[in-house]
């Protein structure tokens, strides 16, 4: 079983190097029969390919079990004519990565930790109000004067269908329960189709229990009780707010892990930047 490292920048080759050395402890322990492969991206790839995402580095990825992957510093990268690709959304596109699974816990010697918070947050990953990931061609935030800027937001029954039903397969391996995000009020059409997805994938799950939370109320209920979410399934731009309400919870961003994972792919790496300064 093969593992791809791309250690990304600035910190990125600190923290895929230590995460590198547990992964080899383990696959010693329990006789996994791991590989592991290290390839430059992002600016260390820059010089000699010219682009921050080689194509060598693509055909690994996808030929791979897992990837390893460092934070990247795109504030620094040239722009994309001149080979500066965003290296995680370039990821994440490839392999079909739309779960961006999210997990929080309280841990005991950590002071600011609130007691009995054990969930994992299921984000959607592919469109949203994100501007980088939902359009087939183009952007999806548009200025027609310099007084006006519109966002699009794309929600598809196809991307809430599957995201719910990682939702679900998941809170059965936890404490069966499902608590689905939204302001279906205010944002009827899009909201609304999610939420009708979501409560179509109840029906099929039920041994889940299940309940819809308006976003707003999420925000207050997940510091005041947060014992009472299992997993929580949620849309981009609300989940990557949220997650970071419950990583701040569980001591910090800077101890927050993630998954993004598809049906054959998945790329574990840190929540937090790759800290240039």
């Amino acid at each position: 079983m093969n593992i791809l490292i791309l250690p990304g920048d600035h910190i990125g080759p600190e923290i895929t190097s230590a995460a590198h050395r547990v992964l080899e402890r383990v696959n010693d322990v329990f006789s996994l029969r791991l590989r592991f492969e290290t390839m430059d991206v992002g600016l260390s790839a820059l010089p000699q390919h010219r682009t921050t995402l080689p194509d060598s580095v693509v055909s690994a990825a996808k030929h791979a079990a897992g990837v390893v992957l460092g934070p990247a510093s795109m504030t620094h990268y040239p722009p994309v004519e001149q080979g500066g690709i965003n290296v995680p959304g370039a990821v994440r596109r490839l392999l079909d990565l739309y779960a961006n699974i999210r997990p929080s816990r309280a841990r005991a010697g950590i002071p600011d930790a609130r007691p009995g918070l054990d969930m994992v947050m299921v984000r959607e990953n592919t469109e949203g109000f994100y501007a980088d990931r939902n359009m087939f061609l183009g952007h999806a935030e548009v200025m027609p004067t310099p007084d006006l800027a519109l966002s699009i937001r794309k929600i598809t029954a196809h991307a809430s269908r599957r995201i719910a039903r990682s939702a679900f397969d998941l809170a059965r391996r936890r404490r069966s329960k499902v608590t689905a995000v939204h302001k279906e009020t205010v944002l009827k059409m899009t909201d609304g189709l999610f939420m009708r997805e979501v409560r179509a994938m109840a029906a099929q799950y039920p041994d889940v229990e299940f309940e819809g939370v308006m976003v707003d109320t999420m925000a207050a209920l997940l510091y005041h009780r947060p014992q009472q979410f299992d997993v929580v399934v949620i849309t981009n731009m609300f989940g990557d707010i949220l997650s970071n309400e419950a990583a701040a919870m569980s001591g910090g961003l800077g101890l927050a892990a993630a998954l993004n994972a598809g049906d054959d792919h998945a790329a574990a790496n840190a929540a937090h930047g790759s800290a240039p300064d």
